[in-house]
């Protein structure tokens, strides 16, 4: 009688022990390679994209401009500050978002044009008075310069 009550015990074991490997390796494949594979994948369209003229930064964190794409032989030549250098594709690590200078420099400008427009009154009254205040400064000095002399 006792018997049979070890061998559906036994039977039972067995089952949940495939059970929790089953949810282990599900665990695993949901936690660590799914989320690899997601990461390579935005890699490949990122490589599929590249284009002559975009900033990017290699596995070794060197940053140049891409100057020529070579599919045939898997190359890319980057141009690091008139330097022209040849990797293989995969040594691309990242594209930067960077723009170029001659964009960022008007846009800098209106910025600053802006700001100036926006400024309180108060602040305007300031910056005149502090110039006021250092233009007394500057001729007092002048003034001790020409009694020493």
């Amino acid at each position: 009688m006792f018997g049979n009550l070890v061998i559906a015990a036994g039977g039972a074991s067995q089952y949940s022990t495939i059970f929790i490997l089953v949810i282990f390796l599900a665990l695993m494949y949901f936690l660590m390679l799914r989320p690899q594979q997601k990461q390579q994948k935005k890699h490949r369209d990122m490589m599929s994209e590249l284009k002559k003229g975009d900033h990017v930064v290699t596995i070794g964190r060197l940053h140049g401009v891409i100057d020529e794409i070579n599919q045939t032989d898997k190359t890319v030549t980057l141009d690091c500050d008139g330097i022209y250098l040849v990797f293989d594709l995969r040594a691309i690590s990242s594209v930067t978002a960077q723009a170029p200078a001659a964009v960022t420099a008007p846009a800098a400008a209106a910025t600053s044009e802006a700001t100036s427009e926006e400024q309180p009154a108060e602040s305007a009254a300031d910056d005149s008075a502090d110039t006021a205040d250092s233009a007394a400064a500057d001729s007092d000095s002048a003034d001790k310069d020409d009694a020493a002399k």
